[in-house]
């Protein structure tokens, strides 16, 4: 039941953004005379189709293969690469016979769809149910640290009071902030109750992502064991359900991050644990496998390690907050592809099952609108980038146009957009190859 609540909500969220993509090149198409043969959700691979009807010119559908959608217009070369019309002399009502600058609108139309509508469903969202937030002196057993973070002053169970000289809305941001925000100075709370201002190099994020990926500092929580996985290194070195984790690769343990600092500091994958089973002491040697997943759930015996408050906003309220939030949104899902050109990065892209785990397993309208404004922002970057068969690689084209006063040939244009083609489709394979390997591994 899980699987399918993630599964529709998924499905629901990536076609209203396919179809409000399309419609941002269909409008400007239609307002510029230009003719649109199709506008289809999902591709109708070999013809093949769900449902299709036609209403002027353009037939309307739904494809049979989800893997976004498109609007097929006439005199553009695009992923139908219908290269015999282009063989006859150009129409007025082809989009090879528009202005440079009609062609660019169309062309941007999309992703500036993409950008308003993730700025107007944050808008929404604030305005609607507001936002929940954790403050600075909420987070009852502090933060666990990453050991890249620990070479800098911070210790185990700081509290973050200032982050580049300022109090953060939400200390839960603090992974973003560190990753991609470029942090130069955080002033932390000790377990002693002293305070302490530490600078940070300017490379702090990839020191942070090659050591612990996407997370430097987590709140720390007492827990207990709730399952071990079979064919995991837990279930394989014998931990069982009922055992209480006192010690791993010598650090004594009280939360759960201290678990974790342990396999931070493990050799060769190795991983030395002490439990207590029935009053005994009893030593267990793990060999971790990819991701050092242990294969372990748990569950906190605080419920309240943490503390979330609430607060409300005003309509015009909504408008600053939420701008703001996608502006921000928008900057880290920039800045974070940074780390895609890292051998880590790379093994971390995911497809279509990685976007779906973004779902909670529960529906929540909150959690799917927070989620595809997210998805929106990031559509609209992606097809942005300047590769040949995405929005980008033909702005890029009609750009060179304009300062140059050269047009690239059909010819040119057609064999771009095989090169695009075959690029997205590697990729495309490679982040679903990952997602299918993670699952196999037991690793999403």
């Amino acid at each position: 039941m899980e699987i399918l609540i993630k599964a529709s909500q998924f499905l629901l969220s990536l076609s209203l953004l396919i179809v409000l993509h399309e419609f941002g090149h269909f409008i400007p198409a239609k307002l510029f005379k230009t003719r649109v043969e199709k506008f289809y959700l999902f591709f109708d691979a070999w013809g093949k189709k769900l449902f299709s009807f036609k209403k002027g010119e353009t037939e309307y559908g739904i494809g049979w293969l989800p893997l976004g959608g498109y609007v097929k217009i006439s005199g553009m070369i695009d992923e139908s690469m219908d290269v015999e019309q282009m063989k006859e002399e150009p129409k007025p009502w082809e989009f090879r016979s528009k202005p440079a600058w009609q062609r660019l609108i169309i062309m941007l139309g999309g992703v500036i769809v993409n950008f308003i509508l993730g700025f107007l469903i944050y808008i929404m969202l604030f305005g609607v149910w507001g936002e929940y937030y954790v403050k600075k002196e909420d987070v009852k057993y502090g933060f666990g640290i990453s050991k890249a973070l620990e070479q800098y002053g911070a210790r185990q169970g700081d509290n973050i009071l200032l982050v580049n000289g300022e109090e953060m809305a939400d200390v839960m941001d603090i992974n973003n902030f560190l990753l991609l925000r470029n942090v130069k100075t955080m002033t932390v709370k000790h377990t002693d109750g002293t305070t302490e201002k530490l600078t940070l190099p300017e490379d702090i994020d990839m020191q942070i992502f090659g050591s612990t990926g996407m997370k430097a500092m987590s709140p720390r929580f007492p827990f207990k064991l709730d399952s071990v996985a079979p064919g995991f290194a837990a279930a394989n070195a014998g931990l069982l359900k009922t055992d209480k984790i006192i010690e791993a690769n010598g650090v004594p343990v009280t939360y759960w991050f201290d678990v974790e600092y342990g396999i931070q500091k493990a050799v060769d994958k190795q991983l030395n644990l002490k439990v207590e089973r029935d009053g005994a002491i009893k030593e267990l040697s793990l060999t971790l496998g990819k991701k050092n997943k242990l294969g372990v759930l748990t569950s906190p015996t605080d419920k309240d390690f943490y503390k979330r408050s609430h607060r409300d906003f005003s309509f015009s309220e909504s408008f600053s907050r939420g701008a703001s939030e996608a502006y921000w949104k928008l900057h880290d899902i920039v800045t974070q592809f940074k780390f895609v050109f890292t051998s880590k990065g790379a093994t971390s892209l995911g497809g279509f099952i990685s976007i779906g785990n973004i779902f909670p397993s529960s529906w929540s309208w909150p959690a799917f609108w927070s989620i595809t404004a997210f998805l929106s922002l990031m559509l609209g970057f992606m097809n942005l980038l300047p590769i040949p068969a995405l929005d980008g690689g033909h702005v890029l084209f009609t750009l060179w146009e304009m300062i140059t006063g050269k047009k690239p040939s059909d010819k040119f244009l057609e064999h771009a957009q095989i090169v695009g083609f075959i690029l997205l489709m590697s990729l495309l394979l490679f982040a679903n190859g990952n997602d299918i390997y993670k699952w196999i591994t037991g690793q999403l």
